[in-house]
């Protein structure tokens, strides 16, 4: 099962099929990376303001937030209060909760 996140599933099934393609050798690779930044949720930086406003929108405390997250409440405290800066997995799922929402990783 795939781990990308995806605008949609109509994009979802364009870039499974690109990739597909991509493989035998019928889409080249800066044809696929088109496909990529078309396809797939695109993640930057937040700043510690962000951060804390999107908890706030959700309407949760740092507790519930960090769950959601799977982080601790020190880490979410941290990158609140620009101590620290979340990447990886943690920063992928804080871009697709400012674009749809906790309920969207809930």
């Amino acid at each position: 099962m795939s781990k990308k996140k995806y605008k949609s599933d109509v994009l979802r099934s364009v870039h499974e099929g690109a990739s597909d393609l991509h493989k035998i050798g019928l889409i080249d690779e800066k044809t696929m990376r088109e496909f990529d930044a078309s396809c797939l949720t695109t993640i930057r930086d937040l700043s510690p303001k962000q951060i804390t406003q999107l908890r706030k929108r959700a309407g949760v405390s740092q507790a519930v937030f960090a769950q959601y997250l799977n982080v601790s409440v020190s880490a979410l405290s941290k990158w609140e209060q620009g101590q620290k800066k979340p990447s990886g997995t943690a920063l992928k799922l804080l871009t697709v909760v400012q674009k749809k929402g906790l309920e969207a990783i809930a």
